[in-house]
């Protein structure tokens, strides 16, 4: 068996087509989605992702604003940025870019944002909207990894999934949204004594830690959905995920690739989420 793959990319051109679409729906009715980034410092990786962030807004119809800050920028200057983006009527999402300086306390900006326009889904009030269930900003990984699923027609109800990795970005909202389409969910972590007996159960394995190889051939069930959210580096420097792609593909039934797989899914979710955010005012 050669598992199938599951197309970020190609997935991410069909739903930005319709977010397109959408957002020129709403420019008829006077309304342009907006798109708030702030990045603090010099990271590399960063101003990659930023980038990316920046061109799908452009290239969806949006309205981006981009503002890049020295990493000497203090808390309380960010903290006055974000609440003047809050009170902007022409912005829809606020995205402050993580990692920020070791000065700045992350979760009391990310607290800072309006619930409203956390389009990133990490204000505690989307967490606890996911938790109960209630509308609210889905954190745009595990919602692309959602979307994955849902493309090649998997029905979750009845079905085991793991997911390896307990983060707030991507473990803990994945396994509740899961949860939501009724699959029995175990989450696994540094201090699961035995991975690979609990993988070897799954039906879907979700793998999210940022460790190359976590997930190998012989943990896989034949036929199992694996995804693989991990970025790492290979020895040649090539970027990989968490699973070791060449055996597992030979295991599971479907596989999504890295690159090529959950990434581009991760910025499309984002301007879904900008786009619902504009939608609400004229719901």
């Amino acid at each position: 068996m050669t598992a199938q793959l599951i197309d970020g990319n190609a997935l991410s051109r069909q739903l930005r087509a319709d977010v397109t679409a959408r957002v020129t729906a709403l420019k008829a009715r006077g309304i342009t989605p907006g798109l708030a980034v702030i990045l603090v410092g010099e990271n590399a990786a960063s101003q990659v992702y930023v980038r990316n962030k920046v061109k799908a807004c452009e290239d969806t119809g949006m309205h981006s604003v981009l503002e890049r800050w020295p990493a000497t920028m203090t808390e309380a200057a960010l903290l006055a940025r974000v609440d003047a983006l809050n009170a902007d009527p022409t912005i829809h999402g606020i995205l402050v870019q993580l990692p920020l300086p070791a000065h700045i306390e992350a979760q009391k900006v990310i607290e800072a944002i309006s619930p409203a326009k956390d389009v990133d889904g990490f204000h505690i009030a989307s967490a606890g909207a996911l938790m109960t269930g209630m509308p609210g900003f889905w954190p745009c990984t595990p919602y692309g990894c959602m979307k994955m699923l849902e493309s090649i027609g998997y029905e979750l109800k009845g079905k085991h999934a793991v997911v390896i990795g307990r983060s707030n970005i991507v473990g803990k909202p994945m396994a509740l949204m899961l949860l939501q389409q009724n699959a029995t969910v175990t989450i696994c972590h540094s201090g699961t004594p035995d991975l690979k007996a609990m993988t070897l159960q799954a039906d879907v394995i979700v793998a999210a830690v940022g460790k190359r190889n976590v997930l190998t051939a012989d943990m896989v069930r034949p036929g199992a959905v694996v995804i693989d959210v991990g970025m790492n580096r290979n020895d040649e420097g090539k970027l990989c995920g968490d699973v070791d792609f060449e055996g597992v593909r030979q295991v599971a039934g479907w596989i999504t690739p890295v690159p090529g797989g959950v990434g581009p899914m991760t910025i499309t979710m984002l301007m879904v989420n900008t786009l619902e955010s504009a939608e609400r005012l004229v719901a």
